[in-house]
């Protein structure tokens, strides 16, 4: 016989004070977050959304890269053609045409899942450190608008945390929308 188990409201048994305990420290801390997106934080926005996408599916980044380097020769439309074969999410097939991107992807591995992991449970917290390192980026004089990209900075959109605090939004866009540079920095 199955008998079972009557909780009195505002109870919470073990179980459940268990399961959110662990959620708890699943959570990256806000200066693990800012480390999480530094590599990624200056890349053009469409870039950034396509590569935190892509963080989500570490599997199929992994298959990518590895298809990639059996495929070297392929370039732009045969690209596309032939990756649109492939199961992977659409956010890692658009990295094909990003081979360095994809490739630190894949050699930093558990980054990418830590990433994804932080995309998934915390975005806003991942989209706050972004706002974050670009700002400090731009204070710094490292983030302006040059020949390859636009850079623009927009009041914060009500809710978010950046308007709460008074704070602006960076958006970074390609000069040229039919050619995205990837920037390198430390």
């Amino acid at each position: 016989a199955f008998v079972a188990a009557q909780q009195e409201p505002g109870e919470e048994s073990a179980a459940d004070q268990a399961s959110v305990q662990a959620a708890e420290e699943d959570v990256f801390p806000p200066d693990q977050v800012e480390q999480l997106v530094a590599p990624i934080a200056l890349y053009p926005d469409a870039l950034l959304a396509q590569v935190l996408m892509a963080s989500t599916y570490p599997l199929d980044v992994v298959q990518a890269a590895r298809w990639q380097k059996q495929n070297p020769d392929l370039k732009d439309e045969a690209i596309e053609s032939a990756a649109a074969e492939e199961p992977w999410d659409q956010s890692v097939q658009t990295l094909l045409f990003f081979p360095d991107v994809l490739t630190y992807m894949n050699d930093n591995l558990s980054w990418t899942q830590d990433l994804g992991d932080a995309v998934l449970a915390q975005q806003d917290d991942v989209t706050d450190a972004v706002q974050v390192l670009r700002t400090e980026a731009k204070a710094a004089g490292n983030l302006q608008t040059t020949e390859q990209q636009r850079v623009e900075v927009e009041p914060a959109a009500e809710g978010d945390a950046q308007a709460q605090s008074g704070g602006e939004t960076i958006i970074i866009q390609p000069a040229d929308p039919q050619v995205v540079y990837v920037p390198s920095y430390n």
